[in-house]
């Protein structure tokens, strides 16, 4: 059972991976692979042949329980997510972008990159990066016209959103579970990866700065609304973009206040801003008034990435109840020993599956350690200090968590919604970006290494 399921995982990562030379939308390769390693798992046989008789109802009873409770916090995820592609599609569709593109006067290439990685860095740690990642994507739109260029800003989006949202413990939903397990605070996490998270965004930004040269030319549709006539008027854009961000902004508050999950202040935000919309265009036509409600926007959402998003999740979420990424997690204690280099490659791994049962896996292997239990550790007590609040390990393995899936377009919530909004071919990141991303990951690390070994 356990090859069996590995063996269709990888066999669908593949297909994800060479979506364009098979020609199958990455969203079915994730769909059947998390419906096939879930049927194998609940099957629970060795081997094809005896399926049926090694199926029994409790064990079935077990898997269903299992798969549900996951299914649940993906849910939460997605729910977030349509929440907040809905309110970026609805800012974008009363051209509310426009409020940040007229004050970004450069064309210039280089001048571009650096604004593009240093907004989308600091707004991911204020909302989260999957947010910020939709909406600089959609900012993206607005100021460069060539697709295959834009890529190479949604690249640096994608490494700016995960440097950004590590050093925050509401900027990544391992970071916010970290934080919630009183495995680190806020304040130590901002403090300690601070400089090594803006190190992994620099190193990538100074590389790529020697490719881009020249001007980006912007979309000629931005230079003719005078001519075809504006959607809606200076007000109307700039409340609901007011109001769009407020809402996202709104969220980590919505959730310290109530303590209610983050999708339900999304859904909160996005009730609000369908009221308003509703009410502000209710003296307009039917025509002029669809495509600026909730109702036409939805049209819009990238449906596909969802369900991808979706299934690539349930699919690892099988492999962490099937008991592979324990495995994982005792293999790099046995084999490594280090706390360094058993964060590393979790950070490593992150890129290939997601991040967040990883964390779950190393929070439930490496248990937390009390100052009671440390004091009394004896000779253990200088590997047991690096589990204890604040402690190395837990800030380190925010960091490589949170960065590390960058190294690939799939390893993170970023990178797939910015792989889904724009199109963006796997191999062309692995081949342009993944390497970027792996010296910025590996500069970072040091950087904190170097922090933590002062006296």
């Amino acid at each position: 059972m356990y090859a069996l399921m590995v063996l269709i995982f990888v066999l669908g990562y593949l297909c994800i991976a060479f979506e364009h030379p098979l020609k199958i939308d990455k969203a079915a390769s994730a769909l059947l692979t998390a419906v096939l390693t879930w049927t194998v798992l609940v099957l629970g046989a060795d081997s094809i042949l005896p399926l049926l008789e090694s199926t029994s109802a409790e064990h079935s009873r077990q898997v269903v329980g299992e798969l549900r409770h996951h299914l649940g916090e993906i849910s939460e995820i997605l729910f977030f997510l349509l929440g907040a592609m809905t309110i970026v599609e609805l800012i974008d569709a009363h051209d509310g972008f426009k409020v940040i593109t007229e004050r970004i006067r450069t064309n210039k290439r280089v001048h571009l990159l650096w604004l593009i990685g240093f907004i989308t860095f600091f707004l991911s740690a204020v909302l989260d990066n999957l947010t910020t990642t939709i909406v600089m994507v959609s900012l993206l739109r607005k100021l460069i016209d060539d697709r295959q260029e834009r890529w190479f800003y949604a690249g640096i989006v994608v490494i700016a959103a995960n440097s950004g949202g590590a050093w925050s413990p509401i900027g990544d939903v391992t970071t916010t579970m970290l934080w919630i397990g009183n495995q680190i605070s806020a304040s130590g996490i901002v403090s300690q990866l601070f400089l090594p998270s803006l190190v992994c965004l620099l190193v990538p930004l100074i590389l790529l700065s020697f490719k881009l040269k020249g001007e980006a030319v912007r979309p000629q549709s931005l230079d003719a609304d005078e001519v075809r006539g504006e959607p809606t008027t200076r007000f109307e854009r700039n409340l609901v973009f007011a109001l769009g961000l407020g809402g996202l902004l709104f969220v980590p508050v919505f959730k310290t206040l109530t303590q209610l999950p983050p999708y339900m202040g999304i859904l909160f935000s996005l009730g609000v801003l369908w009221v308003v919309t509703e009410v502000i265009h209710r003296g307009k036509n039917a025509e002029d008034r669809h495509p600026l409600s909730v109702v036409g926007v939805l049209r819009r959402i990238d449906t596909p990435s969802v369900l991808f998003f979706l299934g690539i999740l349930l699919a690892v979420s099988s492999l962490a109840s099937a008991g592979h990424l324990t495995q994982v997690a005792i293999a790099l204690k046995d084999n490594l020993g280090n706390v360094y280099a058993i964060n590393l490659a979790i950070g490593l791994l992150s890129a290939v599956v997601d991040n967040v049962p990883l964390v779950a896996g190393a929070m439930k292997m490496y248990p937390l350690v009390s100052p009671e239990t440390l004091a009394s550790a004896g000779s253990d007590a200088g590997w047991l200090g690096h589990f204890v609040v604040d402690g190395q390990f837990w800030e380190f393995l925010a960091y490589c968590a949170g960065t590390g899936g960058s190294c690939l377009i799939i390893g993170s919530a970023a990178g797939v919604a910015a792989m889904g909004m724009e199109k963006i071919n796997f191999i062309w990141y692995l081949k342009k970006i993944s390497l970027l991303a792996l010296f910025g990951y590996l500069a970072g690390a040091l950087t904190y290494i170097g922090i933590a070994s002062l006296p």
